[in-house]
């Protein structure tokens, strides 16, 4: 047999697996648009959709074995049109400067900070001496300070508040957390804090009804169920958070059971079970009416109506319109008599996820989501086709949880430990003594708590919430102060998650032998993971912090101020430490020099070659032998990174390399000084 011929029966044994592709290519063109350094013009965009438009012309020309590769190149372009066309889609002004003063605009989001303080997100903002073609179509409000003078914050409340607002930041280091990009897509165009009071300036207006029924909720649930089993079951139902402490969202962190706040697929499925449960039960209970009507098609489409009510409630934030997308394809699927669970259907969901939401590829949910469900729908379909024994028949439900927990655990943890750099070593225990209970009491409480709600007996069910909720949190709380409970690990490289994720998919999807190239690309992911370097120094975009990398870990140069980069640093290195701990490990006497405020850059006279100095006010200085870095050289360059190199060179990373010019970067008119290159060979030892 020839190479040509073993090459198309290879392909030929792909029919009938190929759809779950489509998402895949979707994902490469999507990402291939967001990993670009530059903003693509309209001459690049048209040259993609020609190039496009061509290959799926030519593509019936082709031998049937090259067929597929035509349709995947359509796809990969159609998934990077389909990004820059959201990108542009979402266009609003920045604030392109600090601004403080009065702020006046409607609420339309209530939750709180990492600070745990409260945070108002507000559209039809109007700001003084701001032109309304300059001002943000909405802007996000920390409130510190004294709130006690404040007027209650209601849903489409208009307010008025002074407040300082500046443009969302940047990544806190090269190749971090883009922000700005995220603030982009949700038409966030200032952020800021006040610690003036709240004041009102006009009645809630006729929009906004989902929402104020929601707060209403949340409200009398937080009534009846105090404390975090309140907010917790408050988070669960309407999907406000903003009641549930601190201490208790680390717990669910540390425990690996965060997700169970989350309102996504898990709930979105539990939820739509139990409807369609009760509904196929109350059918059976009038044995001449099942007989006359498809029960299972109008069971499914009151499940879709119960979804889709469950949806609205929660605030159909992003997490929650994917889990509703998946949820509504196997639902339409047992309406119509197909199979409602199966990989064809999780691709189908994927994709509409990605064609209304391109940007959801780069984040965790997103990936996480469809790393569980695909990995579950996989397991059980070879467990059902390889009639694998799972025990006696009252033992299979148990092993199915077991089965359940452990697969969308092994699926999850690589992206998770990649996005948040940290492992919960007892995250299997955790769930398995959790995630049975939401779906036998808490959420089946849940509905009847909204049935009961018109008649007032809502309390009903909200007790039986309880119960499960305390559990749940009992368990967290006592996972989380295991010893080594939760373990930190190093952020890989850019090309680590990609390279993990085709090696899944490929595993999965493919048929034959090559399937098993998926397994070698996974696990040579894992080795560059292991083999990820961090920078030795690392500074702010504002030059309020410097990070040094030492043999006892990360020193920083303040214990207190600049929380949020000390924070992602730190989670970055893969290192346990609080900030305060890190400043410890501070020494002044070093290469690295920081000037923290006015009078310590006034005091200093100079420095030698070699050195780095980073200061947090403007420095008046002549042309110092060593690399020097100030806010308005950092303005250009936002957050910088320093690797030592062989030969006593140094290389230097700026975010402004990493995340280049694009839609939201939003960095100064001016070109970025070109001596930075040049300073950074100065500091050769």
């Amino acid at each position: 047999m020839g190479a040509g011929v073993a090459f198309a029966e290879m392909i030929r044994a792909q029919r009938g697996a190929l759809f779950g592709w489509v998402p895949v290519c979707l994902a490469a063109g999507i990402g291939w648009y967001f990993h670009l350094a530059w903003e693509p013009s309209a001459l690049v965009l048209g040259l993609i959709a020609g190039g496009a438009l061509l290959c799926a012309l030519l593509a019936r020309a082709l031998p049937e074995s090259l067929r597929p590769f035509a349709v995947a190149i359509v796809l990969v372009a159609a998934g990077f049109l389909l990004a820059s066309a959201r990108a542009h889609s979402v266009a609003g002004p920045v604030l392109d400067f600090r601004y403080y003063g009065a702020v006046e605009g409607r609420i339309v989001a209530i939750d709180r900070s990492q600070s745990d303080a409260l945070r108002l997100t507000l559209d039809r903002v109007k700001l003084d001496r701001v032109p309304p073609s300059r001002t943000p179509h909405r802007v996000r409000l920390s409130l510190h300070g004294d709130r006690s003078v404040d007027i209650a914050a209601e849903p489409g409340l208009r307010v008025m508040i002074t407040g300082h607002l500046s443009a969302p930041s940047g990544p806190v280091e090269p190749g971090g957390f883009d922000f700005q990009r995220h603030a982009w897509f949700v038409r966030l165009g200032a952020v800021g804090y006040a610690r003036t009071p709240l004041m009102g300036v006009s009645e809630p207006d006729g929009g906004l009804g989902v929402f104020r029924i929601r707060m209403a909720a949340s409200e009398r649930i937080q009534e009846v169920l105090r404390g975090d089993v309140g907010g917790f079951s408050a988070a669960i139902t309407t999907g406000d958070r903003s009641a549930i402490s601190q201490a208790a969202l680390d717990n669910l962190r540390a425990s690996n059971l965060a997700h169970l706040l989350a309102i996504s697929g898990l709930h979105m499925g539990l939820m739509s079970g139990v409807v369609f449960a009760a509904l196929r039960l109350a059918f059976a209970l009038v044995p001449p009416l099942v007989l006359r009507v498809p029960a299972r098609s109008i069971a499914a489409a009151g499940a879709l109506v119960a979804a889709a009510g469950y949806l609205a409630l929660s605030g159909g934030n992003v997490a929650t319109q994917r889990a509703f997308v998946m949820v509504a394809v196997a639902l339409c699927a047992l309406i119509i008599g197909r199979r409602a669970i199966s990989l064809r259907g999780v691709a189908i969901a994927a994709t509409i996820v990605l064609v209304m939401r391109p940007e959801a590829l780069m984040g965790p949910g997103f990936q996480m989501s469809f790393a569980a469900t695909t990995a579950l729908v996989a397991v059980f379909g070879w467990i059902r086709d390889g009639q694998v024994p799972m025990g006696p028949n009252w033992l299979k439900p148990v092993s199915a949880v077991v089965i359940s927990s452990a697969v969308a655990g092994f699926a999850t943890a690589p992206v998770a430990a990649a996005h948040f750099n940290a492992i919960a070593q007892y995250g299997l225990l955790a769930n398995l003594a959790s995630v049975p209970l939401m779906g036998v009491l808490v959420i089946p409480a849940a509905v009847v708590a909204v049935v009961l709600a018109p008649i007032g007996l809502e309390f009903v069910g909200l007790w039986g919430m309880s119960l499960g909720v305390r559990w749940i949190l009992t368990v967290a709380d006592f996972i989380a102060h295991l010893p080594q409970a939760r373990t930190y690990v190093v952020g890989p490289g850019g090309w680590v998650l990609p390279l993990l994720a085709l090696g899944f998919i490929m595993l999965i999807l493919w048929r034959g032998p090559l399937r098993w190239g998926g397994a070698v690309a996974m696990a040579a992911s894992f080795v560059i993971w292991s083999g990820t370097t961090r920078p030795d120094v690392l500074i702010s975009d504002t030059g309020t912090l410097v990070g040094v990398m030492t043999d006892e870990g990360r020193a920083l140069s303040k214990q207190r101020g600049a929380g949020f980069a000390a924070h992602n640093w730190l989670e970055n290195d893969g290192d346990g430490n609080d900030q305060y701990l890190a400043g410890a490990l501070w020494s002044p006497e070093g290469r690295v020099i920081h000037l923290s405020g006015k009078r310590a850059a006034a005091a200093f006279d100079g420095c030698e070659k070699g050195q780095i100095v980073v200061s947090s006010v403007v420095l008046e200085h002549e042309k110092w032998p060593c690399a020097v870095h100030d806010p308005d050289s950092l303005r250009q360059t936002g957050a910088l990174a320093y690797w030592q190199e062989g030969s006593g060179r140094v290389k230097l990373v700026t975010a402004r390399d990493a995340t280049g010019d694009r839609l939201w970067t939003h960095w100064p008119k001016a070109a970025p000084p070109r001596d930075d290159k040049r300073q950074a060979q100065r500091t050769k030892n």
